[in-house]
């Protein structure tokens, strides 16, 4: 149904594999650990000028809130025109509010296509998406573009001893198909002690992902002028926007731990270093604009201080156009 995202998926953590197999031996856990993580900066690679776009966008839709108060109150009672002005207001600003979800919404379909991927390839269980598969069978089967080979190698890979599409609550009889003679060398504990871990440090740094962004956001709110009088409408956004910086900063990395028990190791490790990724590029980003806005500042600051008029010396006013 989805295999239009399985087999890209697939087909780039198979290229890693392959590369990172060809130095560290194609049956390490390591080298399929690097592969996961390979797909990590492949994705966010592709995705660096977007997510810059994103911020920049987000910036000047902060810049552009007073504008659009201004709209909402002025078209108040006409929400065809007030839709409109702020359409043009957005074309006018160079801002796409669609465009800067993409880096999010791209993420979304990558999740559940590795998700797939690393679960497929054990498939014994009985659970949902789970074929019920026999030992045999299931390390017989190929999987989107690996082959069996590549299959029996990753379910005999181990990484700190867990195979890596393990996950803590699949079933004890499926932990057999991990070893070709059926044998079983982990428990679930082994499983607990590298995927706790790892989605304890996702959790903690999509937290403090979201609390960089908030307190940059807070920081350019100081900077503006505030309202006096504040319209209804206007305090019901910011109530709005005030519960959705609690969800980002509380809520969501408490969902993402407790998502742990339900995801394999190898998805663990993917989420590890995509929030890693995501709170290294944010802080450089962060300080690249801020030094852009600085530049910006300066430059204005500087125009203006050039287009004055020197310390005692008239203003010079505009000659009148008498007709002749």
């Amino acid at each position: 149904m989805l295999d239009f995202i399985y087999y890209p998926i697939s087909a780039v953590l198979w290229f890693w594999h392959k590369a990172f197999g060809f130095v560290l031996g194609p049956d390490s856990g390591l080298s399929w650990a690097l592969a996961i993580i390979f797909l990590v900066v492949t994705i966010r690679g592709l995705l660096v000028r977007p997510t810059i776009k994103q911020l920049r966008s987000s910036r000047k839709m902060q810049e552009m809130q007073p504008r659009m108060q201004e709209i909402r109150k002025k078209y108040a009672k006409d929400q065809q025109t007030q839709a409109m002005e702020m359409r043009k207001l957005q074309k006018e600003m160079g801002v796409n509010p669609l465009a800067s979800c993409l880096p999010m919404l791209v993420q979304i379909p990558i999740f559940i296509g590795l998700f797939h991927v690393l679960r497929s390839f054990n498939r014994t269980g009985t659970g949902t998406g789970q074929l019920g598969m026999s030992i045999e069978e299931t390390r017989n089967t190929s999987n989107y573009f690996f082959g069996v080979d590549e299959v029996q190698s990753f379910l005999d890979a181990r990484l700190f001893g867990t195979p890596l599409s393990a996950f803590i609550t699949m079933e004890k009889d499926s932990y057999r198909a991990f070893d070709p003679n059926g044998n079983v060398d982990f428990a679930q504990w082994n499983i607990v002690i590298v995927v706790l871990p790892l989605m304890l440090i996702a959790s903690v740094l999509m937290h403090f992902n979201a609390r960089m962004s908030m307190d940059r956001q807070k920081k350019r709110q100081a900077a503006q002028p505030k309202k006096k009088n504040a319209t209804a409408q206007e305090d019901m956004m910011q109530n709005q926007m005030m519960m959705m910086q609690k969800l980002m900063l509380w809520v969501l990395p408490v969902f993402m731990f407790a998502g742990g028990f339900l995801w394999q190791v190898g998805l663990a490790v993917y989420m590890c270093a995509n929030t890693s990724w995501m709170f290294v590029q944010q802080l450089l980003v962060f300080r690249k604009m801020d030094r852009e806005e600085e530049e910006e500042k300066a430059a204005k600051i500087e125009a203006k201080r050039s287009t004055a008029p020197k310390p005692g010396a008239k203003p010079k006013k505009p000659k009148k156009d008498d007709g002749k």
